[in-house]
């Protein structure tokens, strides 16, 4: 059995806002393989970000990839 439905990221705590390039229906009606390298390049600056909030952006990139990687069938 193959289920094509998008596998949900982690729950978002309170008072936490949607990624920034989080759109479900703009990921679906777009080529899976431009987000993926907007996702990746949001760790660019990751350096220069407090250590404090590395685990946020690994999560919003997480989420992009996991959007990328449940369309996977329609690159």
């Amino acid at each position: 059995m193959h289920d094509d439905s998008p596998v949900p990221g982690p729950p978002q705590e309170a008072g936490q806002d949607t990624p920034p390039n989080h759109d479900a229906n703009a990921a679906q009606d777009t080529d899976p393989r431009a987000g993926i390298d907007e996702a990746v390049a949001a760790l660019d600056d990751l350096e220069q970000l407090p250590v404090a909030e590395h685990v946020e952006r690994f999560e919003a990139v997480h989420t992009e990839l996991t959007v990328a990687l449940s369309s996977i069938d329609k690159v």
